[in-house]
C-alpha cells in the first residue's frame, strides 16, 4: 500500500496516533547491551517490539546511526520493521535538503537502501529539491513547516506578502507539490497556535508529522485540540526520549511499553 493508506490504516487498527522516534544514544542505552557490535540494533529492535502494540508507526533519526557507521544497522533495523510489522509506517526521519542529481540520489538512499515509507524534507530549496523524493510515487514526503525547535521562528515567521513563511510553505505543499497524494507536513507540537493554523490551512487529508511531547514539553491536550482533523486522527504524535529511555522498576523494555502506553492513552483521552 502507499504511504498514506498505510498510515490511515495504522491509525484506525492501532488506536493510536503515537510514533516513536527511534534516536539511540549509546550513552544512555542500557549496560547489558555494552560492547555488542549490534548494540544500537539491538537496543532499537527491543524498543519496536516493546512499544509496537500501542504506536502508528516508528521514525529513526538517521544522525544517531550515522555518528556511529551504524548504516547497516539501521538497514537491518529497518528491514526488521518492514517485516516484522508491516502494517505500521516507517518514517525516516533525514530532514534532507538538495536538488537535482544529489536529491535523486537521497531519494534512492531513503527508499531504496532503507525502504522507508516516508521521509522528511527540507523545503528550503524549492519544489525541484523535493520532486526526486515524489517520483516515488507510493511514499510519503514529509516537509518542514513549523519545526518544535525556538529557533525556528527566525525564518519560519518571516512574513511574505502578508503570510508567515511556515504557512506559506503549508499552502505550497498542499496545493501545489502534493502531486501525489503523499505529502505530509512537520508542525511543532511546542507551537500548539501555529498548528491550528496549518491545520485550518490545509485541511483534513494532509498528515502531520508532530514532534515535541514529552522531554521537550509539548502539551497532548493542546496539541490534540490543535492539530486532529475532522476524523480524530490526521497527525503522528512523536515521543523519542520519554519513551527510549523511561524509568521504572523492572526491565528497560517493559519501562519503554508502560510509557508508550500510558502516552497513546493520554492522547486518546483528548482525541
Amino acid at each position: 500500500m502507499s504511504f498514506i493508506n498505510t498510515l490511515n490504516a495504522a491509525w484506525t487498527k492501532s488506536n493510536s496516533l503515537l510514533m516513536v522516534g527511534l534516536d539511540p544514544d549509546i550513552t544512555k542505552m542500557p549496560a547489558e547491551l555494552a560492547g555488542r557490535p549490534d548494540s544500537i540494533f539491538q537496543f532499537c529492535k527491543q524498543i519496536v517490539d516493546a512499544t509496537a502494540p500501542f504506536v502508528c508507526g516508528f521514525k529513526p533519526q538517521i544522525a544517531y546511526f550515522a555518528a556511529e557507521r551504524a548504516e547497516g544497522q539501521l538497514e537491518d533495523l529497518c528491514a526488521y520493521i518492514r517485516e516484522a510489522y508491516p502494517q505500521l509506517p516507517l518514517v525516516l526521519d533525514a530532514k534532507r535538503g538538495d536538488i537535482g542529481a544529489t536529491a535523486t540520489q537521497y531519494a534512492k538512499e531513503v527508499f531504496g537502501r532503507y525502504n522507508a515509507h516516508a521521509v522528511t524534507v527540507s523545503p528550503y530549496l524549492g519544489a525541484d529539491s523535493v520532486e526526486p523524493y515524489l517520483e516515488w510515487e507510493d511514499r510519503g514526503v514529509i516537509v518542514l513547516c513549523r519545526t518544535s525547535n525556538p529557533g525556528g521562528s527566525d525564518l519560519q515567521f518571516l512574513m511574505t506578502d502578508g503570510v508567515p513563511l511556515y504557512l506559506r510553505v503549508a499552502d505550497l505543499v498542499a496545493n501545489k507539490w502534493n502531486k501525489t497524494g503523499q505529502c505530509g507536513l512537520v508542525v511543532g507540537a511546542t507551537f500548539p497556535k501555529e498548528l491550528a493554523a496549518v491545520r485550518h490551512a490545509v485541511g483534513n487529508d494532509i498528515p502531520l508529522l508532530v514532534p515535541g511531547i514529552g522531554a521537550q514539553g509539548g502539551d497532548i491536550a493542546a496539541t490534540c485540540a490543535a492539530g486532529c482533523n475532522a476524523q480524530k486522527t490526521g497527525m503522528m504524535i512523536n515521543s523519542s526520549r520519554a519513551i527510549l529511555y523511561a524509568k521504572g522498576s523492572g526491565h528497560w523494555t517493559d519501562a519503554a511499553a508502560a510509557a508508550a502506553k500510558q502516552t497513546r492513552d493520554d492522547i486518546n483521552a483528548h482525541r
